[in-house]
């Protein structure tokens, strides 16, 4: 007999969800769930474990929720929920307080009031049956490693919040045993948090001496650091939170993408009711693209972006690499929440030039040509702010690729403008988004900021 603890750990929203159970008694709990719920229930068949419970740490802002989706799809499962702090839900849940147990057989979970990342959080202690000392914690996005969960996404009481988020670490997870595994819902690059450390999970031990936020003894510094120290909050967040709220639509499947000939692909795009999508990588974006297209590629940070960028209401038109990458990109837009689409061009790019139809491109610029160019050229760094800030290209400029629809207009269009970011990915949609804005020379830069620091070209801080 054995305790069970899987992680799923979803790439681009650097999610991560957990099923828990005790293959004595055969059933499992599962906290935190993605949107696209096959994972939690192949790891249920291979453990030979059934899905009873269903928690949900708190409402979430980030992802679109999977606990609908997994009880329906599971047949049995309950969905349990925070009422702490007045939480209210559009669908049926079960309340769950401080102090409720739930017994897994020789795991008992036991949820526990942490609020300060939003009212009504809660994270689950997990403890052996018959021991008064928990093994672990899952911390939801209370605690995570390196960092806290950022208290300020509900547009209100930030303060507040921020406060409550002093007294769950120094009144709760601070009085902890030191050698209890912390076990929380985001990893790095996730913005539910500031700097979140690249470990998947740590000990309450580690976190008090090496955790920022641990350190801030002192209740109006925490304040401070905890909310000044957070990263931009994207778009669709106050969406996510609502939509979550009310209850996530149950599909039963993935959203299905239609596959489309290029006549039927071409009158669809006509009609302008679309939004176009190429989920090709950079250079083929750049070495050949429809008019109009924005570059979302084919990553897991498709799920960010598309978040960021795109109205969940009109139906999305795609572009693929191959026909086959179909299923993954219908995972990765469910993720945040969006499932409208007009379908995808049998054959991708290749069946639009074999038609002979017309083509845009993204010229390419090396590093050293970038070095060179002096003022030709407006020179545009589209990474977050903190990125911006560790260092910069020289010549360059700021511009958050989110803000680009609303801020570019301080940019000359008549005038080249190239665009850069980490690695390339973000500086090809950036590019694209500059010119459905009516720029008439946009250009990018291969291995963008990293080839210019693998160059050893100069840097500006």
């Amino acid at each position: 007999m054995s305790v069970i603890i899987e992680r799923i750990q979803t790439e681009g929203i650097a999610e991560l969800s957990y099923l828990i159970g005790d293959d004595s008694r055969g059933t499992a709990a599962v906290i935190d769930p993605r949107a696209d719920v096959d994972v939690y229930i192949d790891l249920a068949r291979k453990n030979e474990l059934c899905i009873s419970h269903i928690f949900e740490t708190h409402i979430h802002a980030d992802l679109i929720s999977g606990a609908r989706e997994l009880a329906a799809r599971s047949g049995s499962a309950k969905i349990h929920a925070s009422i702490e702090g007045d939480a209210d839900y559009g669908f049926d849940v079960a309340g769950v307080r401080d102090g409720d147990r739930f017994d897994f057989g020789d795991v008992i979970l036991t949820a526990r009031h942490t609020p300060g990342h939003t009212p009504e959080h809660l994270s689950y202690e997990a403890a052996e049956k018959g021991k008064d000392r928990p093994f672990a914690v899952f911390t939801g996005d209370s605690l995570f490693v390196n960092s806290a969960g950022r208290p300020d996404l509900l547009g209100k009481d930030a303060d507040k919040l921020a406060s409550q988020l002093y007294d769950t670490l120094f009144d709760y997870f601070a009085k902890l045993d030191d050698g209890v595994i912390i076990h929380p819902s985001h990893g790095a690059g996730s913005p539910c948090g500031a700097a979140i450390g690249d470990r998947l999970e740590s000990t309450i031990g580690y976190e008090k001496r090496f955790n920022p936020y641990f350190q801030k003894t002192d209740r109006d510094e925490f304040i401070e650091h905890a909310l000044g120290t957070a990263p931009p909050e994207p778009t669709y967040y106050k969406r996510m939170k609502k939509v979550n709220a009310e209850g996530p639509e149950v599909l039963g499947h993935l959203p299905r993408l239609r596959a489309l000939t290029l006549e039927d692909f071409k009158q669809e795009l006509e009609t302008g009711k679309s939004i176009l999508i190429d989920t090709r990588d950079a250079l083929a974006f750049g070495g050949g693209h429809m008019e109009g297209a924005l570059n979302i590629g084919a990553s897991p940070m498709l799920t960010v972006w598309a978040g960021w960028l795109l109205d969940p209401d009109q139906d999305i038109l795609l572009v693929l690499s191959k026909d086959a990458d179909a299923e993954t990109l219908s995972r990765y837009f469910q993720r945040s929440g969006y499932t409208r689409f007009a379908g995808y061009l049998v054959g991708g790019i290749a069946s639009w030039e074999k038609a002979g139809l017309p083509l845009s491109f993204v010229p390419q610029m090396t590093v050293h040509e970038v070095d060179s160019c002096s003022d030709d050229v407006q020179v545009i760094d589209v990474r977050s702010p903190s990125e911006w800030e560790s260092g910069h290209i020289p010549c360059a400029n700021h511009l958050f690729l989110p803000e680009i629809p609303e801020k570019c207009a301080r940019f000359d269009r008549e005038r080249p403008a190239l665009t850069y970011c980490a690695s390339g990915y973000r500086a090809s949609l950036a590019a694209s988004l500059l010119l459905k804005q009516g720029f008439t020379d946009v250009r990018t830069m291969p291995g963008s900021w990293s080839a210019w620091q693998s160059a050893g070209l100069p840097t500006s801080l």
